[in-house]
């Protein structure tokens, strides 16, 4: 029998803003797979390996989703124009909140169902097989499932209705491609149920693989909370508070080893480090982090620059090699305190030097991610983290607002570290800060602060409530509809069965 999936037709990396379209190799996967795949153990963890390396590939998406319409990227109102001026190329519209069909941020659903349909694949075919470990067996299971609700948690808090497909696909069809997309509704209850039958395939093993590269246990109870912490916002409740709460509080029990690294810049560098729960793995002649180059500058622009802290003009040397289509926003940088680690860890400043010796700020860009030198050139082989025990902190600091219950530990862990040998509770600490009056406001703030460019700053404002997102970017409540981003020309085309997202000019 044919199965028909239209949007499964895509590249296997993502067709995003800015980057070359490719022609899909039009071969079934599952018979690709059945005649080189499932004969061992060695090609099932070959396979297993394959599904994270697309799952990097696809971390720009993630990246543009949660971080391009938050707020801390573009271009700040009478900022230097000879900092600025390099190509944007569209990023503007994310940052604008003008996004449509033609210009909408990230197409084909960030390329998520190629990742979706071998994870579709792997739970099959796993369940068939008598030649992996049990153990292994189990682990993969808990993988598949775990990763699937990933996915289909961006794609529902992006696009709210999409096509579920839970089955892989053997046969493409190209002359008959047509599936409507599924309830929001039903998409949120199939990402509860892939969580449920992750962490029931993982049972009671909470190890890490592959320098915390490989989905684990801990991974999906993150997933767990943050999942239910967005619909206990709306009409989950307490019920849901506390199912999240309960999620992370077994991560902490189960997985003692887990802590905050003394230095904050050595999250970035340290791979498989103590705050680690799972990111996807770079290294060097291997593979980089594909979106730095849009969020640093390319040397001729940083020349004219200067480092007003260490008192110098930024030259040759710092090669950073990329084209600032994504500034990170002035107003952004100053939100961070001096004393605080983080600031000078994430961003970096660039200043004009005047004639009587002062500075004056004209941009900034992303420091977080400073790779490595390679005969001459810089290579961005940072890990990139999907979740880390800071998250988990902040996490269980909104469940416990949300619970009516204090926050004050879990925010305080985190300041503490952020400011070091400078924190003073009655200074820094909650709830000392002006901020700390909101507690909701508090734990944005801490986010913002700790998770720069690591793609959460628009799922945590909408997560909190669609108010917050409001308030803190440029989108306005009469435009309430664009909190959903809009289908496609392309995918509109290719599947008429698929529906523009209301608000959007109908296709």
């Amino acid at each position: 029998m044919k199965k028909y999936m239209s949007i499964l037709m895509v590249p296997v990396a993502a067709m995003l803003l800015g980057s070359c379209s490719k022609q899909l190799n039009l071969a079934p996967v599952s018979s690709v797979s059945d005649a080189n795949y499932w004969k061992n153990a060695d090609q099932v963890n070959a396979f297993v390996t394959g599904i994270h390396i697309q799952f990097r590939r696809d971390n720009t998406a993630f990246l543009y989703m949660g971080e391009l319409r938050a707020g801390s990227f573009g271009t700040d109102p009478g900022s230097s124009s000879a900092f600025t001026g390099e190509a944007t190329q569209g990023f503007e519209n994310m940052w604008n909140q003008t996004l449509d069909a033609n210009n909408p941020g990230v197409r084909n659903f960030g390329g998520f169902y190629y990742n979706i349909n071998q994870l579709n694949l792997l739970i099959q075919k796993i369940q068939a097989t008598s030649f992996v470990a049990a153990a292994d067996k189990a682990y993969y299971l808990g993988i598949g499932y775990g990763m699937r609700a990933f996915y289909y948690f961006q794609l529902y808090r992006t696009w709210g209705d999409v096509i579920i497909q839970t089955a892989p696909v053997d046969h493409i069809d190209i002359s008959n491609l047509a599936k409507a997309a599924d309830p929001a509704t039903e998409v949120m209850k199939q990402i509860k149920k892939d969580i449920d039958s992750s962490a029931a395939n993982f049972a009671d093993d909470y190890s890490f693989r592959q320098q915390k590269g490989f989905w684990s246990k801990p991974a999906t109870e993150m997933l767990k909370a943050e999942v239910y912490l967005w619909t206990a916002g709306r009409k989950g409740g307490s019920a849901d508070a506390t199912t999240a709460l309960a999620a992370l509080n077994d991560i902490q029990a189960k997985v003692p080893g887990l802590k905050l690294l003394p230095s904050y810049a050595d999250i970035f560098t340290e791979k498989g480090n103590d705050e680690i729960i799972f990111a996807s793995s770079n290294n060097l002649n291997e593979s980089t982090l594909s979106f730095i180059g849009n969020f640093v500058p390319q040397a001729g622009l940083i020349q004219n620059f200067y480092d007003s802290v260490q008192n110098m003009k930024f030259d040759a040397s710092n090669n950073w090699g990329g084209l600032l289509r994504a500034p990170t926003k002035i107003s952004t940088f100053r939100q961070f305190r001096d004393d605080d680690a983080r600031k000078w860890a994430s961003i970096q400043p660039a200043y004009n030097k005047n004639s009587d010796g002062s500075y004056s700020i004209a941009g900034c860009f992303i420091r977080k991610y400073l790779g490595e030198q390679n005969a001459g050139s810089r290579e961005y082989t940072n890990d990139f983290p999907i979740y880390r025990y800071a998250d988990l902190l902040l996490l269980k600091a909104e469940a416990e607002i949300l619970l009516g219950q204090s926050p004050a530990t879990e925010i305080n862990q985190v300041r503490q570290r952020a400011y070091g040998n400078n924190y003073k509770a009655a200074v820094q600490g909650y709830p000392n800060q002006a901020i700390d009056a909101n507690p909701k406001e508090a734990v944005l703030q801490e986010r913002l602060l700790e998770f720069l460019l690591e793609g959460k700053r628009w799922y945590d404002l909408r997560s909190m409530g669609d108010q917050y997102v409001f308030e803190h970017t440029s989108l306005r409540s009469s435009e309430a509809y664009k909190l959903l981003w809009p289908i496609d020309l392309g995918a509109l085309t290719n599947n008429r069965s698929l529906v523009q997202n209301p608000g959007y000019p109908k296709f």
